[in-house]
């Protein structure tokens, strides 16, 4: 009732910022808002709201704008908050027939964009698509309603008798959590029980991927033929949020046929081994004896993102290549005491030790950023394994690719240069889309350009992009 006395007079727009600031909107005359925190925002953004309800008589209508999103809320001038309900079709659309379309002949896979709001994100599992409203209350409602029983309890149905194991009390149906994020999440923590987003939905979604367990080890290869393609930030992104989420052991091994850069991209600990080490010791790591503990000599411990690292060899006079048959080794090693291996590579697909690694990948991922030079390579490295045919043409066609932006200098850059390097991003992630699995772009963070690569260092755009392109990556195990 309430939710329909309200007109979209006057228009009122209401943005919740997570810095502590606000904004309420009302017909073009803007009121700024700055408090503590989110909560006292919205405290003074819905007295704002109520008084222009109180003043017109009738509810009104109001669309939110926060970090996870938009919305549209009724406030009634008493102060009662309700989510509107989603608009429903004319009647004369629910009797037009809905016009065939001839099903592709193969559909290509969707790219993913985390910060995107055009896209309807995916809906959890057991969960309808179209949500139910919030029933209205009033703060103090919320905070001393007791679930009342009810009145109009229907006449119960004659018990027949029925087998025990055609019986269950355990609930199958997961329970929905309420909202926890923006606007919905604050209005949740004051007493306003509140669904929560599309956005958050799917974040919950892709939070559930990536902490799955699954039988036995998986390897993830990191793979382009050219140089500065973010091959090392992706191995490390990868690698901290499965092992943050999933509680998976997991390591990164820098599988450069001679000296990769992931060690300098990483944190060290108290020693300077590397692969070659960690091969030259590999009968004692695989003796039945040896405790789970000794792989610690070897590999290099990420403190904050829980992961571990096997570095390349560092020698000086760089005249060891990494053969077949050591890849070998440090893989069967590696599957003893971890669960998920992601390899960095180098730059050649033709090497024994590069070939070998593709041998032994189950999910295979291509990091490109968003420079032509680098989008060709890629597809080249695609294209080299598609022709070989068997497991290597198989790891293409599901294939992961995940375009950055370019990591340029872009403080320097203009409304119009930035424009261009997100269209380019986009060009690129478009043409991969028909050929593999799933892409996944990556806004441009300064935090991945130089010096040690941490998960907490990242924008939380950044973070909520690299937890998406980790949940496409875990799909695949």
């Amino acid at each position: 009732m309430m939710e329909s006395q309200a007109l979209d007079f006057p228009k009122i727009d209401a943005v919740l910022r997570a810095n502590g600031t606000g904004e309420v909107t009302i017909n073009g005359t803007s009121h700024a808002i700055q408090a503590e925190d989110e909560a006292a925002v919205l405290s003074q953004a819905l007295r704002l709201i109520t008084e222009t309800a109180a003043q017109l008589g009738r509810p009104v209508r109001a669309s939110t704008t926060d970090p996870d999103g938009q919305g549209l809320i009724v406030v009634s001038p008493d102060g009662i908050v309700s989510e509107a309900a989603p608009a429903k079709p004319s009647a004369r659309r629910q009797q037009d027939p809905a016009p065939a379309i001839p099903a592709p002949a193969q559909q290509a896979p969707a790219v993913a964009t985390p910060a995107a709001k055009e896209t309807p994100a995916p809906v959890a599992p057991g969960v309808k698509e179209t949500l139910e409203p919030a029933a209205p209350v009033t703060f103090s409602e919320a905070v001393n309603r007791v679930q009342e029983p009810s009145t109009a309890a229907a006449a119960p149905e004659p018990v027949t008798r029925r087998s025990l194991k055609e019986t269950s009390f355990l609930v199958s149906a997961p329970v929905l959590e309420p909202a926890t994020r923006g606007w919905r999440g604050t209005l949740t923590r004051l007493g306003f029980r509140m669904e929560p987003s599309p956005d958050e939905l799917a974040e919950r979604e892709d939070i559930r991927t990536v902490s799955q367990h699954w039988p036995g080890p998986r390897t993830v290869a990191v793979v382009n033929r050219k140089g500065g393609a973010n091959k090392t930030p992706t191995v490390v992104m990868l690698s901290a949020i499965l092992a943050r989420y999933s509680g998976a052991a997991t390591v990164a091994w820098d599988n450069n046929e001679s000296q990769g850069t992931l060690g300098w991209r990483t944190e060290q600990g108290s020693h300077d081994n590397s692969v070659l080490d960690l091969i030259d010791s590999s009968q004692t790591l695989l003796s039945p004896s040896t405790n789970a503990a000794e792989i610690a000599r070897f590999v290099h411990h990420q403190t904050s993102d829980k992961f571990d690292v096997l570095r390349s060899d560092e020698n000086e006079e760089g005249d060891h290549e990494v053969t077949a048959e050591e890849v070998d080794i440090a893989h069967q090693v590696l599957t003893r005491y971890y669960r998920l291996i992601v390899m960095d590579s180098g730059n050649t697909a033709r090497s024994a030790n590069w070939r070998r690694m593709i041998h032994h990948t189950n999910q295979l991922v291509v990091p490109v950023t968003a420079i032509e030079d680098r989008a060709e390579a890629a597809r080249l490295t695609l294209q080299t394994l598609e022709s070989r045919g068997g497991h290597a043409a198989e790891l293409a066609r599901n294939a992961v690719v995940i375009v950055s932006e370019s990591t340029d200098a872009k403080r320097s850059m203009s409304g119009d240069a930035l424009k261009r390097a997100k269209d380019e991003a986009g060009r690129i992630a478009n043409g991969f889309a028909p050929h593999v699995r799933a892409v996944v772009r990556i806004p441009y963070d300064p935090a991945l350009v130089n010096g040690p690569i941490r998960y907490d260092a990242l924008q939380p755009a950044t973070q909520r992009a690299w937890l998406a392109a980790a949940a496409a990556v875990a799909k695949g195990f």
